[in-house]
């Protein structure tokens, strides 16, 4: 009973998905506390430096991510120092230019930006870019070395500090959004330096980066970059469109909520794909065709039924779940003029479409197809783009926006699924018998569980 149990506490991808579920968790609520404590113009200034962070994190961190996860998985030991030591020169370079883009977009435009909601991720976000860049570097690091304990205790430790400083803010202090930037910067300094104190950032390892790897994460990076950045974008374009369309800041924050619900669909999905790159890049390197398709399939199909399940929920409790986050301010349709709780529905549908589209985008990175990845990145992004311009300058609608989500996504699911089966066949009977075979394997499982705990 006890072996049974503690090797299910320590499977990879029970501890990726308690990792991701902690931190969704933890930011889902500090999320809610924010909304209901800043005013709206200063919550807008919030969720744009989040959102705007992202997408520059995706740059940063889209040069070698996706190639050091894939390339370590069959590295020997020299070469897998080499590897690390590479990830971190270029990400403390690609750091350096943006950090000095950003200023200089900061000074010559200042006026303009200190009376816009960027005010706070252009003055801000530079120094954060420099602050986080070990925690965020060691993050990739075990995730390439497939050490998931250690991201548990890193995610752990930095969204539960910043979550007990938003419980604290919301009850007792009630901070501005500048004050709480500055508690952000704090915390994500602290787990920096825990993650330099352990040596799980790699920069120890800096002076065995040699060209050889360099390039080859570059040269793999120069494509898993921009589907980084086009991933991000198709999460944070809806936002960055409507915050400069007639809609205006209120609408930012107001869409901004229908969005957690999207954070919240995705954290079984990161938690997955986080554990199923590697596994098929180093089925991949080895020459295993099969089994690159049979892992695309059953966790493809195993998403797909437990998000089916989510989806079901979001869309019964769409009122509650805009209620729990924000309260019943932004319910009244004829004060905002927009239907947040459709916006939730309509998204709870996206949920449906989430796990195929990118397991496609996951199988064709470990196949070594990263140009063609990014294609399909590319199609999703402009189909995105006309489908929220169609929507707020034809439509006039917010509740439009989030129906184009519906068909990017589709699209990306079309493109992906007709690029792999270059390679291997895409079923989705195939994909929902894996699903089936996957639930029914970890139910035999539980009831052994089960039967050793009344032994």
């Amino acid at each position: 009973m006890k072996k049974l149990f503690n090797k299910v506490i320590r499977e990879d991808n029970f501890l990726s998905l308690s990792g991701n579920l902690i931190i969704a968790l933890l930011g889902f609520g500090g999320f809610a506390l924010l909304a209901r404590s800043l005013e709206t113009q200063e919550f807008a200034q919030w969720v744009l430096f989040i959102s705007g962070g992202s997408l520059v994190e995706m740059l940063r961190y889209g040069i070698t991510n996706n190639g050091l996860v894939r390339f370590l998985s069959g590295a020997t030991e020299k070469n897998r120092d080499q590897l690390i030591g590479a990830n971190v020169l270029i990400s403390l370079l690609a750091t350096l230019i943006i950090a000095m883009l950003l200023l200089s977009v900061k000074v010559v435009f200042g006026d303009v930006i200190n009376t816009s909601s960027y005010v706070v991720f252009f003055s801000w976000y530079p120094v954060l870019a420099f602050v986080n860049l070990p925690f965020n570097n060691a993050l990739v690091v075990q995730q390439a070395k497939m050490r998931y304990d250690k991201i548990l205790i890193i995610k752990a430790l930095n969204s539960g500090l910043f979550f007990g400083f938003l419980v604290v803010n919301t009850f007792v202090l009630k901070c501005s959004v500048l004050e709480i930037t500055l508690v952000f910067l704090g915390v994500n300094t602290l787990t920096s330096l825990v993650c330099i104190s352990q040596s799980w950032d790699g920069l120890s390892l800096i002076r065995k980066a040699t060209k050889k790897t360099l390039k080859t994460l570059l040269n793999f990076g120069k494509y898993s970059t921009f589907t980084l950045i086009g991933t991000n974008l198709l999460r944070n374009a809806d936002i960055l469109i409507i915050s400069i369309s007639p809609f205006g800041s209120n609408a930012v924050a107001l869409f901004s909520i229908p969005l957690k619900l999207t954070e919240i669909q995705q954290i079984p999905l990161r938690s997955f794909t986080a554990t199923a790159f590697p596994k098929m890049s180093k089925a991949s390197l080895e020459g295993k065709t099969d089994n690159v398709r049979a892992l695309f399939n059953t966790y493809s199909g195993a998403l797909t039924y437990l998000f089916f399940a989510v989806s079901i929920g979001t869309f019964v409790f769409a009122e509650a779940f805009v209620i729990l986050i924000s309260g019943y301010q932004y319910l009244d349709t004829a004060v905002t003029g927009i239907d947040i709780v459709a916006i939730v529905r309509i998204l709870s549908v996206y949920g449906l479409l989430l796990p195929i589209d990118r397991m496609t985008g996951i199988g064709l990175d470990s196949i070594n197809r990263p140009n063609i990845n990014a294609l399909k990145v590319s199609i999703m992004l402009g189909a995105n783009i006309i489908g929220d311009l169609v929507a707020i300058y034809v439509f006039k609608s917010i509740e439009m926006v989030a129906v184009s989500t519906l068909v990017f996504t589709t699209v990306g699911i079309i493109v992906g699924a007709y690029f792999l089966n270059k390679t291997f066949r895409v079923s989705l009977f195939e994909i929902f018998k894996s699903g089936h075979k996957f639930y029914k394997n970890l139910w035999l499982q539980s009831k052994q569980l089960t039967k050793g705990f009344q032994v």
